[in-house]
């Protein structure tokens, strides 16, 4: 199957998914599911995986155990291209609003964290500083949680304090709803930003074990920023 975009289908089934989460619309709407939005997303990722590394697809299915939201199914279908599944690499996600893509370093914990901000205090963090201001002129978000107060053994008034904030780092951008769109901006976008990000960020792990596709394992690690971003939008909308 050769990736031709997302129909408007893609974005109807999502909105729907907003407004209904449960699984007598999923089970309703799978049809749709499956021919609008993991169809297309799977074609897609053969086309990048060949430059990109191997594709994991995550599960649609939220995992409810632990939460009080008990909202059955994600309100985006996410994937992940590379070699540290869920740590480094790089971000698809198609969801009512369009695709987004991104990538970046998720920390899993903190002795992750510590080789990311050891990273930031070398010599590389200033490459990664101009990474960052690259990243937000071309249009992207810079998320990640992060702490409110300087981390413990760096100074407040160290020059790249912003990012030693951050616990991870991605960068993520929307590139709207387009059915048709090739992939050749989010491949673009990655093929210039990508390689610097790599250099500038040694603390990251790494792993030899390839990531395998899966549609219904994994867990979404972007989905968490995804979530806040949209609910701030919403915010903003609503008080203008």
């Amino acid at each position: 199957m050769t990736f031709t975009g997302f129909p408007d289908a893609a974005f109807e089934f999502y909105e729907g998914l907003e407004a209904d989460n449960s699984k007598a619309y999923w089970q309703d709407h799978k049809a749709t599911y499956e021919t609008a939005v993991k169809g297309p997303l799977t074609a897609l990722l053969d086309e990048l995986e060949p430059e990109f590394g191997q594709a994991k697809v995550f599960r649609p299915h939220r995992d409810v155990r632990f939460s009080a939201d008990k909202s059955p199914y994600k309100t985006q279908q996410g994937a992940f291209l590379g070699t540290d599944v869920g740590v480094a690499g790089h971000y698809l996600a198609v969801d009512a609003n369009g695709l987004l893509a991104g990538g970046g370093f998720r920390a899993h914990g903190t002795d992750q964290t510590q080789r990311m901000r050891a990273a930031v205090d070398s010599p590389a963090g200033a490459e990664l500083e101009r990474l960052v201001v690259d990243l937000r002129a071309a249009g992207f978000e810079i998320a990640g949680e992060q702490v409110a107060t300087t981390p413990r053994g760096f100074a407040r008034d160290h020059p790249r304090i912003e990012l030693l904030r951050h616990k991870e780092l991605m960068a993520l951008k929307r590139f709207g709803r387009r059915p048709g769109s090739r992939p050749h901006e989010p491949a673009s976008k990655w093929r210039r930003h990508g390689a610097r990000w790599g250099r500038s960020t040694p603390g990251s792990p790494s792993t030899s074990v390839p990531a395998r596709r899966s549609a219904g394992r994994g867990a979404d690690p972007y989905r968490e920023p995804i979530v806040r971003g949209r609910m701030r939008r919403r915010r903003a909308t609503a008080y203008r």
